[in-house]
């Protein structure tokens, strides 16, 4: 089991990686880092470039996963998409989305939903659900 929040949130980004690749999308980069901050996984899936933000919480944690991303961390997520787009893509213009994954378990660190949403707002994508 993870300890502590970076172990929970790392354990977070592996099932979120994993669950992502089940459902077709191909992971390109994981925690990168530039200077306006980190993206937790770049994925792709079709011509589409995907920045995600994977946000793990305990079933009895406040703020909610969906709770927890902030108008701030929204800036900063398309400053770093923009700064990847510039230092990775050549070419024809791509794409992209800046997403968000909630990862929730229970008290004792087993799954209970990972929820996708490929767009900031948008409408939600259960990648696993558990009773």
């Amino acid at each position: 089991m993870a300890r502590g929040r970076t172990g929970l949130g790392r354990r977070g980004e592996s099932l979120a990686a994993r669950a992502l690749q089940q459902d077709g999308y191909t992971v390109v980069e994981r925690n990168w880092f530039c200077p306006y901050g980190e993206v937790d996984l770049v994925a792709s899936c079709g011509d589409d470039l995907y920045f995600i933000e994977v946000r793990t919480r305990r079933a009895s944690a406040y703020p909610t996963p969906e709770q927890s991303l902030t108008r701030r961390k929204h800036a900063r997520m398309e400053k770093v998409a923009r700064a990847y787009l510039g230092t990775h893509i050549t070419g024809e213009p791509m794409n992209w989305h800046l997403s968000f994954v909630a990862v929730a378990m229970d008290r004792s660190g087993r799954l209970g939903r990972i929820t996708f949403y490929p767009d900031l707002g948008g409408e939600p994508h259960d990648l696993v659900q558990h009773p």
